[in-house]
């Protein structure tokens, strides 16, 4: 059984992360029985903590568990639902595999894109959102389909996107009014 190298968090490991997030992700590691398999595992335990991976958070992980830092890099990099970039309190993913595509999906990533006035991967200014155009959902029955986290929307159309984005606007400004009561 590989058990986790034991790596110092006293010296500073970047200057742009905070340090607690690393002592976290130290800890969730060292309590691993063994790191051989637990890579993607740790990867996730790593995006829920910093909300994207990095470059410094992936080559403390590959020292960390002990595996070259271009390991780490291959399975961040084939995997789609790791991000290399910080992502927008929300994310708002449109569906553009064939089902949704023939059914308008082009149109509806293109009024997100004016309406939010982001590219496809970017974040809006405010932070709310990220918006990124995705190959397939798996829910081709409903396309076209957009998902924001983890709520699907189906049968979307272009009129509906005013009252998604509303919806989550709405949330953030909500949470703003309960602080300043």
């Amino acid at each position: 059984m590989t058990k986790p190298a034991e790596i110092s968090v006293t010296a500073p490991i970047s200057d742009n992360l905070p340090k607690e997030k690393f002592n976290e992700l130290s800890k969730f590691i060292d309590q691993m029985e063994t790191t051989d398999g637990a890579l993607i595992e740790t990867l996730h335990k790593a995006q829920n903590l910093f909300g994207y991976l990095p470059r410094d958070v992936q080559l403390y992980i590959a020292r960390k568990l002990g595996i070259p830092g271009a390991e780490v890099f291959g399975v961040v990099s084939f995997y789609s639902y790791f991000t290399t970039k910080p992502r927008g309190k929300h994310t708002i993913s449109v569906c553009m595999g064939t089902a949704c595509f023939v059914r308008g999906a082009d149109a509806i990533v293109e009024y997100f894109k004016e309406k939010l006035s982001v590219e496809s991967n970017e974040i809006t200014e405010d932070g709310l959102f990220t918006l990124k155009d995705v190959r397939c959902i798996g829910a081709c029955g409903l396309a076209p389909v957009v998902m924001v986290d983890d709520k699907v929307y189906g049968r979307v159309k272009v009129e509906d996107i005013d009252g998604i984005i509303n919806t989550y606007s709405e949330m953030k400004v909500g949470k703003n009014e309960n602080k300043n009561n």
